[in-house]
């Protein structure tokens, strides 16, 4: 058997493998009854543990070797065996009983954080999270690595690590907070129409309807309801979405499934001949993070959008919203306040939550900051950098779900790399779409949708993130995009020179 297409038949077994866990992990996430967690965890951790084996297999090692001159070419089946080999190069060095008991332990971990997040008791679920973080640092230690959490930056963002985000947050948060500082002190926008009765079968419905606008495909997707938001794929015609509702505030549901589509079209969207490969998923976290920004946000609190979509949400919530004018619902779908939440957090103050929690799991790994300690440190830096403190668990270190379902560490920072890719590839947009505002205003979100797809959906994960945004924008990552988006917006909305 030729040794390309032996390595392509070995990959889409690994990634059959990889995708019958994640349909055990979405059951898991969804529907799973909370007897079923302790067998569901060794499930995934045999199916992680069969393509664990399979990607570090000597043959694995012999066909890359095989295809070196493939892997040189500027060519698709250049970059699959590159893109194989880096795979490869990961799992051989990491013992595979590590990875089984991993899975298994964070499976548990997941059942227990619900638990221990619904009654919002951080001891719960304190001694699987120390757990955790000792299998995390057994994990990194097989690297060589400055810092624990690099083996984990370098898996979801390649090209980066701790020193080089740091260095990048440390350029936005210069000019971040003094902009933050300043819309806060401004007076609150009137955001009493959030706070209504907004039945839950009709926000799911609105939801839905929007995300379909938006170009996801129903045919080869669905959405169900969870405790924290995901998006996951299982193939490229198998795109899941999830979302919550409160039922006093459509906005979670509706910008939280606005973020999700934003996931699903870029997995939608890749070419088809990449599925089953390690091509055929997006690039990075970073670039994912972009795409589900870029619509929640760049599109979905815009007022071209709302142009288009306030007369309909007026008219499935009439009673709270039908005697409200647009500029005083866009307002208040884009209040920047010192909010607790993340997943809720404005587009100013959002990205301080995220370096909050890149900076405490990078002392988790490192072991200055004892997890027994972690609600207090959240706290604390809560109310330093955002002016509110957490009354409870569930408002603090229990909201997010990462460091209860995954390997502490790599995954955060890749929303706010998400953040700054959003504003480079849109304004890219706009110079290759002049009439992209009037577009939207008018709901025509194809053109915009089309222009992502050629740009960035259907090359998957071809390129390194680097070199995927230098293709699209002409120009490396910069925090620069996204401060002058900030600053024009918000400047608006709040009257005040940025």
């Amino acid at each position: 058997m030729n040794a390309l297409v032996e390595l392509k038949s070995e990959l889409r077994a690994i990634s059959d493998l990889h995708a019958a866990a994640m349909v055990l992990e979405w059951d898991q996430n969804t529907y799973m009854p909370p007897g079923g967690a302790e067998a569901r965890g060794r499930q995934i951790a045999l199916l992680s543990r069969l393509a664990h084996e399979r990607r570090s297999a000597d043959r694995m090692g012999k066909l890359l070797g095989e295809l070196s001159t493939v892997a040189d070419q500027d060519s698709t089946d250049g970059a699959l065996v590159r893109r194989a080999h880096r795979e490869w190069e990961r799992a051989t060095k990491v013992p595979g009983e590590l990875m089984s008991e991993l899975r298994n332990h964070t499976s548990r971990l997941y059942s227990v954080w619900a638990e221990a997040r619904k009654a919002s008791e951080f001891a719960k679920v304190m001694p699987l999270l120390e757990k955790n973080v000792e299998l995390s640092r057994r994990y990194a230690e097989h690297f060589p690595v400055d810092h624990p959490i690099d083996a984990f930056i370098d898996e979801h963002d390649p090209g980066m690590n701790a020193a080089s985000i740091t260095a990048l947050f440390a350029e936005l948060r210069a000019e971040l907070v003094p902009i933050a500082e300043k819309i806060l002190a401004q007076p609150v926008p009137d955001r009493t129409i959030l706070d209504a009765d907004y039945p839950e079968a009709k926000q799911l419905a609105f939801a839905a309807h929007v995300s379909a606008a938006l170009g996801y495909d129903f045919e080869r997707g669905r959405q169900d309801l969870t405790h924290h938001p995901f998006m996951i794929r299982f193939s490229s015609g198998d795109v899941r979405i999830t979302t919550r509702v409160d039922p006093r505030d459509f906005s979670s549901c509706l910008f939280g499934t606005i973020h999700e589509t934003g996931h699903a079209l870029y997995e939608q969207n890749i070419a088809v001949a990449l599925d089953g490969t390690p091509l055929g998923s997006g690039t990075s976290t970073g670039v994912h993070e972009s795409q589900s920004r870029l619509w929640e946000n760049l599109v979905g609190r815009s007022r071209p959008f709302w142009e288009h979509f306030f007369p309909q949400i007026q008219e499935v919530f009439p009673e709270p919203l039908g005697g409200v004018d647009l500029d005083t619902f866009h307002r208040a779908v884009n209040t920047v306040e010192r909010g607790l939440v993340r997943v809720e957090a404005d587009e100013v103050t959002y990205n301080l939550h995220v370096m909050l929690r890149f900076d405490l799991e990078r002392q988790m790994l490192d072991g200055t900051l004892p997890v027994a300690e972690l609600p207090d440190a959240w706290d604390e830096r809560m109310e330093a950098d955002l002016g509110v403190r957490p009354p409870t668990d569930k408002m603090g270190c229990l909201q997010d779900v990462h460091w209860y379902c995954m390997p502490i560490g790599g995954g955060f920072q890749g929303y706010t790399l998400g953040n700054l890719m959003s504003a480079q590839f849109f304004a890219a947009a706009q110079k290759a779409l002049p009439d992209l505002d009037a577009q939207i205003g008018r709901g025509e979100l194809a053109p915009l949708r089309e222009w992502l797809t050629e740009n960035l959906y259907r090359h998957g994960a071809t390129y390194l993130p680097d070199e995927l945004v230098k293709r699209a924008t002409g120009e490396a990552l910069s925090p620069q995009p996204f401060l002058a988006y900030l600053r024009e917006k918000f400047g608006a909305l709040y009257g005040v020179e940025l």
